[in-house]
This record gives C-alpha cells, structure tokens and sequence, in this order.
C-alpha cells in the first residue's frame, strides 16, 4: 500500500509542482496547435469541426495523466531501478523531439533501442579499454527495456480508448478508382515516475522516500537485489509522450483501432519476457535492443502490406455511392445515415454521382428521402423534411470515378502538415 500511495503522491507532485506543471502546460499547448491543425482539416472535408481542439487537447492531457499513473505504478511494483547516474531521463526529452521530427519516432521502442544501444556500445568500450570515462550513459538494460514494455502495454490500452478521435477522412486512388479512408493521428502527455538510487542522501526529501516491503521487488534487474534493499531508493517523475498514427482504407474507424492497440499489446508482452533475459548476457541485451526496433518496424510494415493488398471497404460501386463519413447533429446524421452505407436512390432518382444529390436539394421544397443500402446488405429508406439548399447534408460521399485534382486531396502517406497545405493551396487556386 505505501508503494501505491507514494507512486500517486509522486505523480500528483508531477501535475501540482510549479515547474512541472510548467512542462505539462507546454506539452498542452503543442498538443493543441497540432489539434487546431486537425478540426481545420475535419471542417475543410466534411463541412464542420467533428472534434474541438480544446476537448481534443483535454482528452489527451486528462488520459495521459491516468495512463502516466499506472505506468508509474505497475513499474513500482515490478520494481524497476534506475540509478542516479544513469541518462534515463534523455529517453523522455527524445520522445517529446522525436514528436516534432517525425509521429512514427515518438514511440519509446525507438529512442529506448537507440539510448540501450548507445550505452551497451560505451560500456563495452570503457570496459576494453580500461578507460571508465567512456560509460556516460550508465542504462541498465533489462531495466530499460521493462519500462518501454510497460510504456507500450499503457500505449495499447490508450489506442483501444482514445485512438480514434480526431480521425481525418482521406482519398486514396486504386487503379481508376477512388477509394476512401481515414488518417488517424494521437498523442498522449504522461508523467511517469520512477524509482533512483540514490547515493547522496541529502538529496532525499520525506514526499519522494518510499518504505518497501520485504517482497519487493517483483522482477530482477542488474542491480543485485542486495544492493537494492540497502540502498537510498526515490521516486522522482518526468513527463513523455507517447503516441499513434495510422491510415486505413480496408477497415473502419473501430476495427482499425482494435488491430493496432491489439499488435502494440502483444508487442509489449514479448518485449517484457525478452527484457527479463536480458540479465543473463550481453548477447540478450543486444537481441533485446534489436527486438524493441525490428518489431515495431515490423507491425508497421505488416499492417501497411495488409492495406496494400486488402479489399478497399469504402469505394463507389454500380449500387451508389458511397458514405465515407456523416457529420454529427447534421441532416444526414439525423436520418440515421451511417460510415460505410450507399446512398442508391434521393426522390426516386438513381444516385450516379454527387451532382445527383446537389441538384435533387436545390429543387425539392424540404422533403428529401434516400434509399439507403446498409453494410450488412439491408436496404432503408430514411427521409428530412426541414431540408434546404442552404443547408448542408453532413455527407463525406467517396467519388465513383476519378475527378479533376482540384477536387479531390489524395492521402499518399503524407504527413498532415503536408496534408493540410495541399488543402491551403486548393483553396487558394479557387
């Protein structure tokens, strides 16, 4: 129970703390003007803002400060240590830079690799060549390698909650067809504290001292668990990011967030058992290293190939057309249209494309009715009487065939910088 109550402590003191909570209110801030980037690219295709940026933000901070915690507490237990001088803390700065550079790099399985590798090649240097100055970095490898296996099993858990918000319609082009998708890009602020040995004593203070029990710690790590026991430990936190991107053209919105959270998951069960036999040798240290970037390299790359080769599920057909997204509290959403329907027939006339339905609205009074194909095959009829041409439907509707690159923005891997600039450019061109 003490673990438990000073591993909160610790993380409250993370949130509350002036300087800290300094931190967290800049990792906020860039969070928000990376979602104000978001929302303006949701209103450019579907009309209107599904997300705010502010709640967008709030969701991140508020998660990340509970996904922190029990990171924070399930290393606790476990009883991963770091010592004093150790650069662990670098692992943290590079997941905050990596977030500027590039959204694939935030993840800890890659500065965690890096900063292991970084220090496993120092060590043996200043082991060779009798020269202790070399090993600057000081990481304890099976210790390292628990923390992001721990990281990435919060990060799974975090995907399957939160993943999906903010998600961006997108067009892709397979053969002369357009196909639609969804960009889905998050990332979480989390205070995480861990547990240091301390060598100076004076540097203790009462709210960071923690009494362990005697069957503490839970896993090994190269530190002899004798030394452990009779060392000054303190929990001290730092704040990270983790985060998730993705594109999906063959699944929902739903399914697409399952299948990651769910890879990411399994990822960190394997990563754990091979952190444990890193203890034994540098040979498991290295494989351990290598595993935390080949594998996540490899889900990347696995799940890309399945995109590549899979069914597009949001493509035009004979039928109709069809929904790629519904604005909510729109005309459409409240006629109960749903992502992935076809719209086959608007006032009796066959829907062969989207002037179809822009100029059924601009002569019907008010009264609009679909004949609606759902995804499991059944076929509906919904209708709006209080529609006008002013009024905008709420539909984000995938083209049957290819229009004029003025038309459409094409999603082709970029980044949503670069997305959003070829919206910027679009609208200047018109």
């Amino acid at each position: 129970m003490d673990i438990f109550i000073y591993t909160l402590k610790s993380i409250s003191y993370a949130i509350t703390e002036p300087y800290m909570a300094f931190l967290l209110l800049m990792l906020a801030l860039i969070l928000y003007r990376k979602n104000v980037k978001t929302a303006m690219m949701q209103k450019m295709i579907i009309g209107e803002s599904i997300d705010k940026p502010f709640e967008l933000t709030i969701s991140q901070v508020v998660i990340g400060i509970f996904a922190g915690a029990v990171v924070s507490l399930i290393m606790s237990y476990l009883g991963v240590v770091f010592d004093e001088s150790s650069s662990i803390d670098l692992l943290f700065l590079a997941s905050v830079l990596f977030m500027f550079y590039n959204p694939r790099f935030v993840c800890f399985a890659y500065s965690g690799a890096i900063l292991g590798m970084l220090s496993l090649i120092l060590s043996f240097v200043a082991t060779r060549s009798n020269t202790p100055g070399w090993d600057i970095l000081k990481l304890d490898i099976p210790a390292l390698m628990t923390m992001v296996a721990v990281l990435h099993l919060v990060e799974g858990i975090v995907i399957l909650i939160d993943g999906k918000r903010g998600s961006i319609p997108v067009f892709s082009s397979r053969g002369d067809k357009i196909i639609g998708g969804f960009a889905l890009q998050r990332y979480w602020a989390i205070p995480v504290a861990m547990f240091f040995i301390i060598h100076d004593k004076s540097l203790v203070t009462s709210s960071w001292s923690v009494p362990l029990p005697g069957w503490w710690p839970i896993i090994k790590t190269s530190v002899p668990l004798n030394a452990i026991r009779d060392a000054v430990l303190m929990l001290v936190p730092f704040y990270g990011v983790i985060g998730y991107s993705g594109v999906t053209f063959t699944k929902n919105k739903d399914k697409k967030i399952l299948e990651s959270g769910s890879f990411i998951i399994g990822y960190s069960i394997i990563l754990f058992g091979l952190a444990q036999l890193a203890q034994i040798n540098i040979f498991f240290k290295a494989f351990a290293l290598i595993f935390s970037i080949a594998a996540h390299e490899g889900i990347i790359l696995m799940q890309r190939n399945s995109e590549f080769k899979g069914e597009p599920k949001y493509i035009s057909n004979g039928d109709g057309i069809m929904v790629l997204e519904v604005a909510p509290n729109s005309p459409a959403f409240e006629m109960g249209i749903n992502s992935g329907d076809t719209l086959v027939q608007i006032n009796d006339k066959n829907i062969d494309n989207e002037e179809v339905i822009m100029d059924t609205i601009r002569d019907c009074s008010n009264f609009i009715w679909f004949s609606v194909k759902k995804e499991s095959g059944e076929c509906e009829q919904v209708s709006y009487n209080r529609m006008n041409f002013q009024k905008k439907l709420g539909l984000v509707l995938v083209p049957k065939e290819m229009p004029k690159d003025s038309t459409v923005i094409k999603f082709d891997g970029n980044s949503f910088k670069d997305v959003l600039n070829k919206f910027k450019k679009k609208d200047t061109d018109e």
